[in-house]
């Protein structure tokens, strides 16, 4: 069956349906009322559409010249296009050069994967500086990976570590004797492997002491004299190595 539409081009959004085309149009006739009727619009001519008529559970009625054909969609749409999505397994991103792709995760929910096909790809940062945070390196190489000491310069004459000092050099400055305390982990809980660098640059000698609960195995607890250097190692929750 034909029926003729005022601007059917426009219905169509200006697209053509060749007979024997996979694709269809669900439209509407006399919508809204109880003259309704859901038909599939299979092949297109200008503004004549060849049709299949009763769609959708409506049946078959006359319908009077000037009739309203409306755009709709009926779960036999949302049907079709479900069954037309597959599932895979992985996806490609393919980027606008070969060898270049951007992969733009907004608002992911849960946790997403990323897995790189092979071993000999590179994965590369934007342009500007990248921060990772909170991940872990397998195995890892790292190339040029040089990090300079921060420094911690102490004028007074008694300073207990802190956790920041962890990997740093404590400078001691004063003409004064100088007591630098460690401090149990109750109190500062460094990880044990942590290691504190301290350095005399004054005339003030420094002891190295140890808080309540607190052991440090060394030769010695003292600086020999200015500019002279130590490291503390912990080895154990409340055990210290002075070298």
């Amino acid at each position: 069956m034909t029926v003729a539409a005022g601007t059917g081009s426009a219905l169509l959004g200006g697209v053509t349906l060749a007979a024997g085309n996979v694709d269809q149009f669900t439209v509407a006739l006399d919508p809204d009322t109880t003259n309704e009727e859901i038909v599939f619009i299979t092949a297109s001519s200008s503004d004549t559409f060849t049709i299949t008529r009763a769609r959708a559970g409506t049946s078959g009625v006359q319908h009077s010249a000037g009739a309203t054909v409306k755009h709709v969609l009926t779960s036999d749409d949302l049907n079709a296009f479900k069954l037309a999505i597959s599932p895979v397994a992985s996806m490609g991103f393919a980027g606008s050069t070969s060898g270049s792709t951007t992969v733009q995760a907004t608002a992911v929910a849960g946790t997403t994967t990323l897995t790189l096909p092979a071993a000999t790809d590179t994965l590369v940062g934007r342009a500007t500086t990248d921060t990772l945070t909170n991940k872990t390196l397998t195995s890892p190489t790292i190339n040029d990976a040089k990090q300079n000491l921060t420094l911690n310069a102490q004028t007074g004459t008694t300073y207990t570590f802190v956790l920041a000092d962890n990997g740093k050099l404590v400078t001691l400055d004063n003409a004064s004797a100088i007591t630098v305390t460690v401090p149990a982990n109750s109190s500062v809980a460094y990880a044990t492997g942590a290691i504190i660098n301290l350095q005399q640059i004054g005339a003030g000698q420094v002891t190295v002491a140890a808080a309540g609960g607190v052991t440090i195995n060394g030769t010695g607890t003292k600086t020999r004299a200015q500019w002279s250097a130590a490291s503390l190692v912990k080895t154990a929750t409340d055990t210290w190595t002075l070298i």
